[in-house]
């Protein structure tokens, strides 16, 4: 028996009839397969009349067991390189299905395997398709035909699918499909190392300030639960987890540009082994003669950290049709945001920060959180910002040469259910004029999202009419230049009669098309406009990540998490993409209760690995409760600096290389390409802890290099970079150091 693990969540087990049937039949071969290309693949394929079957590229090799499961290597330096470990003796193909709670699996008929060339978006490849007939039990008339494909341009990746056909006369219901099941082992790689000793990276977005790159324990045991809200009002993520040692990593995942519901659990089982694979609750029925196609999935193989499988993901999707855009040229200017007086915050509290910001050389200034009466409607509080007074605010900063960016929650209303901090819930006009619009769930209830608000279903036109509208009143009338939106996951599925759709995944499915709308409506209205987009405290989601020309750190808790999400959106989005380091004041929190203490002020973590600065501290001071926030002297000071570094040394328009492996490579280290000259980032084991002994400064270029500590402006002398070698530098430091080497 695979991992109880995989066994379907109550996440997944809600009456979904069709719901990933309907999506997951949708899914459509995206490469021609041709006999004879004029350039045939250079990927080799074997196979043996009982298997194994095996592709090997210019990096890597794919082993298809006798078992059926799927074993990864990576080819590095004379070695096949592994973390796979197939159970022996036993069933344990990394494709199968669950029927009334048991395990049906298959055999795979190598002599049948059919190989073809294969081009088309992700260029020359191999194309390869093994049918396969039931293990048993007797009478499960069901045919199974497994799709392999592989690329020459993405030699450490194998793409998969299956297809179930019933081949019976009688109803074959399916209650749950597995894909890319695997069992890693760190010892293969790592002989001193227990077999669950790796660090993982875990896409999913289900609790926030959790971290989603951690190190494996003995009791590791994650659902990672993708696709639809979860509790809390979480969900979405980007449906990949990870998994690499010192000298090895294996990641699995799906390529599918939909927001698919399903889950990838991460298990520690009893034998000490990693259990990961793709649980599809597929809870569908095959009448005879049709067919049940999974999402496309694939395994990779690699050196490094959750950094190469995050930019393969990326790429394939690309190839594939998703369209990164390039960021505003004004998303890597500085911003301050008027959080730091919270909710009830004053257009007189805003501008007056405006001396100090010109001051320091801030771009940007946003206004936050509760300038607006009630969630969906979104016009401002008469209280704070009465008259036309947040359009007056607005003029004024621009007055100044300064951009404003408005804060807001799409989809999100009031439906007059609850409360959120001292913000009692009434009807929105919105959800009092357009009660049609809502996302119900299956009992005929109001769907709900963070902050337990109602939510206006993104797959009804009219709601996507709204958002426009909404948005040009944000941006063309009020001026605004851009939007913060926040709190942002995804949605939970809809079962509102009203919205006719084919299925509740729908709604689900339909969340980009609102940010979609959202980012071009801004764009076309003001090319530089800046649109941010923040899943407070967890990864973002793929149904919106296209739609942003700024990604953040989201709520980090401490800089160790700032530093990890800047490398993962610098992977997803491009190593020169626009990542906003959120407040350093989170760079430094301690937990007092049920709340956190803000103090940091660590903008190293920022600077040295390629993000965008900002803050939101008080000025003029205010007093105890601002404590934390007011600009004392001392951080005027601190501030002064790191900002004019930022503005003269602008590294987050610099070319971020992954030359460090995380976990491993100790101090902890980024480096960055920028005119010339190469950027390196250093931190100790522990923050604000002492560090001392030689530290590598990868990827010169043979020749003498001068390094310099930049922040402390010290001359550190030079060192000479060979071929295959990199050179040396004693170092001593306490938190950071920050380094350029230039000729």
């Amino acid at each position: 028996m695979k991992s109880p693990l995989l066994r379907v969540t109550s996440l997944a087990t809600i009456a979904l009839s069709m719901v990933l049937a309907l999506a997951c039949n949708r899914v459509q071969p995206k490469h021609r397969v041709k006999e004879a290309p004029s350039q045939p693949s250079a990927i080799k394929v074997e196979t043996a009349s009982g298997g194994p079957l095996v592709l090997t590229t210019s990096a890597a090799a794919f082993e298809i067991g006798p078992s059926g499961y799927i074993q990864a290597f990576l080819l590095r330096d004379g070695k096949r390189l592994t973390l796979d470990e197939p159970k022996l003796g036993q069933p344990d193909e990394s494709d199968y299905l669950v029927q009334g709670g048991k395990e049906i699996h298959f055999v795979l008929e190598f002599d049948q395997a059919k190989v073809l060339e294969a081009v088309g978006k992700l260029g020359r490849g191999k194309h390869i398709e093994i049918p396969a007939h039931p293990l048993g039990p007797s009478g499960t008339n069901l045919q199974r035909t497994l799709t392999l494909e592989a690329f020459d341009d993405f030699p450490n990746l194998l793409l998969s699918t299956v297809e179930y056909k019933n081949v019976g006369s009688a109803d074959f219901a399916i209650e749950r499909v597995v894909e890319q099941q695997h069992r890693f082992n760190a010892k293969l790689a790592e002989p001193k190392a227990q077999p669950w000793e790796m660090w993982s990276y875990d896409g999913a977005s289900y609790d926030w300030g959790k971290d989603d790159i951690f190190q494996l324990q003995r009791t590791t045991s994650q659902p990672n639960a993708m696709g639809q809200a979860v509790k809390g009002g979480y969900g979405g993520g980007i449906p990949v987890v990870a998994f690499w040692t010192a000298r090895v990593g294996e990641a699995i995942g799906h390529v599918e540009t939909l927001p698919l519901t399903l889950s990838l659990p991460v298990k520690v089982d009893a034998d000490a082994r990693v259990d990961a694979g793709i649980a599809i609750p597929a809870q569908t029925t095959l009448k005879p003669g049709e067919t049940y196609s999974t999402p496309r999935s694939f395994v990779a193989v690699y050196a490094g950290d959750f950094y190469e499988p995050l930019r393969m993901w990326s790429g394939v999707l690309q190839k594939g049709g998703w369209n990164l855009p390039k960021p505003s040229g004004e998303a890597y200017n500085v911003s301050w945001c008027g959080w730091g007086y919270e909710f009830n915050v004053t257009p007189a509290l805003m501008e007056g920060t405006i001396p100090k910001l010109k001051e320091m050389g801030i771009k940007w200034a946003t206004l936050d959180d509760r300038w607006f009466d009630t969630y969906g409607d979104w016009n401002p509080r008469t209280d704070t910002f009465p008259d036309d007074s947040i359009k007056k605010m607005t003029d004024d900063f621009h007055k100044q040469g300064m951009l404003v960016q408005l804060w807001w929650l799409p989809l999100a209303a009031e439906d007059g259910e609850g409360k959120w901090e001292s913000h009692k819930y009434i009807v929105s006009k919105v959800v009092q004029e357009h009660p049609e619009w809502l996302i119900l769930d299956k009992n005929g209830k109001h769907g709900r999202i963070t902050r337990n608000l109602a939510a206006l279903c993104p797959a009804v036109p009219e709601v996507q009419a709204y958002y426009k509208q909404l948005t040009e009143k944000f941006i063309r009338d009020w001026g605004y230049d851009g939007s913060k939106l926040d709190n942002i996951y995804t949605v939970p599925m809809c079962y509102n009669p009203a919205h006719h759709h084919k299925s509740p995944q729908d709604s689900v499915n339909a969340l980009a098309d609102v940010y979609k709308t959202i980012f071009q409506t801004t764009r076309a209205l003001k090319p530089n406009s800046v649109t941010q987009s923040c899943p407070c405290g967890t990864p973002p989601s793929l149904a919106w990540l296209p739609y942003m020309d700024q990604a953040v750190t989201a709520d980090p808790v401490g800089a160790t998490q700032v530093r990890r999400r800047i490398k993962m959106y610098k992977a997803l989005l491009g190593p020169d993409s626009a990542v906003y380091g959120d407040h350093v004041e989170l760079s430094t929190m301690d937990r007092i209760g049920n709340n956190w203490r803000e103090h940091g002020e660590d903008f190293a973590s920022t600077v040295g690995t390629g993000g965008v600065v900002g803050t939101k501290f008080v000025w003029p001071e205010l007093g105890p409760r601002f404590k934390e926030v007011n600009l004392t002297e001392h951080k005027d000071e601190v501030w002064k600096k790191w900002i004019a570094l930022y503005n003269s040394k602008m590294l987050s328009k610099g070319t971020f290389l992954n030359l460090y492996t995380y976990g491993y490579d100790v101090p902890e280290a980024y480096a960055i390409q920028k005119d010339g000259s190469m950027y390196y980032a250093f931190f100790a084991p522990q923050q604000n802890g002492a560090w001392k002994g030689d530290v590598e400064l990868r990827g010169l270029k043979p020749g003498r290099y001068h390094v310099t500590d930049y922040v402390e402006g010290k001359d550190l002398g030079m060192v000479e970079s060979a071929p295959g070698k990199a050179p040396k530098l004693a170092v001593d430091f306490t938190g950071h150091l920050l380094l350029e080497a230039s000729h």
